[in-house]
């Protein structure tokens, strides 16, 4: 009998953003029952891009090792939306909770539905400002220098303690 092959643990990061109702809540919500995380970016108030006029987000990036696949990853960000009352009504307007799967390892994916790495994160500030943060190595200096949208930085998540920090 052979032993069962381990499942490939790859690095993936996830945008999160909230500009509706108790915004720090609706991220710490999303990130506390997520597996795996190893890192949480500072918090960035930031301008929306695209869309409605409407309120300012709070967004955050977060650092997961996972098996689990770019699809997986997508149900994960739309049962966390789901459970923050997110409703899909108008394109890009305000939400409670909005989760985009960034990048899953060296992984590509293009479908319909999903596409990995996310298509517009090289282009907007408030992705490439926290990724920056947990992994300078990912975002060039030129890219963050020339994307849209003004951020800035709030401070750590206040992530109720499971063991250790997550917060960088």
């Amino acid at each position: 009998m052979t032993a069962p092959t381990p499942a490939v643990t790859r690095r993936a990061f996830l945008g999160m953003g909230s500009n509706m109702g108790d915004r720090e809540r609706h991220l710490i919500d999303a990130i506390e029952p997520l597996a795996g995380v190893v890192a949480v970016s500072p918090v960035y108030e930031t301008e929306p891009v695209g869309g409605p006029s409407q309120a300012a987000f709070l967004n955050v990036v977060v650092e997961l090792e996972t098996a689990l696949t770019p699809r997986q990853l997508l149900g994960v960000a739309h049962r966390l939306e789901s459970a923050a009352g997110r409703v899909r009504t108008e394109h890009w307007g305000p939400r409670t909770l909005d989760v985009d799967v960034l990048l899953v390892g060296d992984l590509v994916v293009d479908e319909p539905d999903l596409v990995v790495p996310h298509p517009r994160m090289w282009q907007r500030r408030f992705v490439l400002a926290p990724l920056g943060d947990l992994a300078p190595e990912l975002v060039p200096e030129h890219l963050l220098a020339t994307a849209e949208g003004r951020v800035a930085m709030v401070g750590p998540l206040e992530l109720p303690r499971r063991g250790r920090s997550r917060n960088r």
